[in-house]
């Protein structure tokens, strides 16, 4: 998710069906599923959301009642601004000001997740924890040793890319696909030194296979889509979804106009079927322990209207200035799926994986298990 202040909130999703024909291929033992998933399985259950976000809550007090329905044990939040340009780490630094006032204010709805502990506890006191991610390396602006400053200042995830070129790789959109950089090798090792997990979100192919086997940690790839299914270069082949889950990783699936086959057609709305099908397709190619959700979008209800419209079209107006837009993008995608649209989105989607024949503890590692137990082994000594 790329943030404007004071939101971190984006676009929309499309994506593809067929989920009909995977589901059929799952184990018997999925498709005898007797009891379903319901609000007791999503109250016990880790809920989190890998890549999300929400508006200012000092602004609009909304989106602060939002976040403490949604039932969300943690969401990541993404500091500062994306993509190559001056002045990053000092985005960062405000975004973490801002974000840190949040906690102080709010604590009886937001708490601080930086361990596995820290997550635990956040679940244990019903509130939502945030996790603070930076969506590409841009902000350490040659310096792999602000890895451990950013560390300090409760970065938990860094994205080694975005769409385009940076110092530490080729990102998705970037025709070379030369991989990763000499510098993208000590940022790797700094990362694994110092316990903050690796993100190759918007990595191109080759630099999310290469740094996958560099890292001697679990990596995540925490909001894609299948490639196999739509042949964007958002989403991932099978070949590099199976080689981040061997080496332990998580790969989270966004709700974003790259699941659908008709990208660019604002006719064709994302629907729920299609982030349905590359759930199951990932599954499918990963394992049901290595896939999680990152939705890349926001945690309250989004309502389409003249602002929201007019906000879109200055956001994406905004990504085109800075080259970091991608092909389906456009003034009017928008970040949401009708059928998952407000703050209890997951437990809806649980239910819907479980009337598939889905059994709970899938459904439960979906859903935020299979990223808790990443973060844990990852964040903690």
């Amino acid at each position: 998710m790329h943030p404007t202040p004071p939101p971190f909130s984006r676009r929309r999703a499309l994506g593809l069906a067929g989920g009909a024909v995977l589901a059929a291929a799952l184990p018997a033992v999925a498709r005898a599923q007797k009891r379903p998933f319901g609000e007791a399985d999503y109250a016990r259950a880790f809920v989190i959301d890998a890549q999300g976000g929400f508006g200012d809550p000092d602004a609009d007090a909304k989106i602060l009642t939002a976040v403490a329905s949604s039932g969300l044990t943690a969401v990541s939040v993404t500091m500062g601004q994306v993509g190559n340009g001056p002045g990053r780490y000092e985005s960062v630094i405000d975004y973490i000001a801002q974000a840190d006032g949040w906690l102080a204010s709010y604590p009886k709805v937001l708490a601080p997740v930086r361990t596995a502990s820290d997550l635990r506890a956040a679940k244990a006191s019903g509130r939502v924890g945030l996790s603070y991610n930076l969506q590409d390396t841009s902000a350490l602006e040659g310096d792999d040793s602000r890895v451990a400053t950013l560390k300090n200042l409760g970065i938990r995830i860094i994205q080694l890319t975005y769409n385009k070129r940076g110092l530490s790789g080729d990102g998705c959109q970037e025709p070379g696909n030369a991989g990763v950089s000499d510098f993208g090798r000590k940022v790797i090792a700094e990362l694994n030194a110092h316990r903050v997990l690796l993100d190759l979100a918007h990595g191109g192919e080759r630099t999310v296979a290469e740094a996958a086997k560099l890292s001697a940690r679990p990596p995540a790839v925490t909001h894609t889509g299948c490639r196999a299914l739509v042949n964007h270069p958002r989403n991932l082949s099978d070949e590099t979804l199976r080689t981040v889950a061997e080496r332990g990783g998580v790969v989270g699936i966004y709700f974003m106009s790259y699941l659908r086959s008709g990208i660019g057609d604002p006719a064709r709305d994302a629907r729920g079927e299609d982030l349905i099908a590359h759930l199951e397709h990932a599954v499918q190619v990963c394992g049901e322990d290595h896939v999680g959700i990152g939705t890349d979008g926001g945690v309250d209800t989004f309502v389409l209207n003249d602002e929201t419209r007019a906000r879109q079209k200055a956001h994406h107006e905004q990504r085109l200035r800075e080259g970091v837009a991608s092909p389906g993008d456009g003034p009017d995608v928008y970040n949401y799926l009708a059928e998952y649209n407000g703050p209890r989105k997951l437990l809806t989607l649980g239910q819907d994986l479980s009337r598939r024949g889905w059994p709970t503890a899938r459904v439960e590692k979906i859903i935020g298990g299979n990223f808790a137990r990443l973060f844990g082994e990852v964040w903690d000594a």
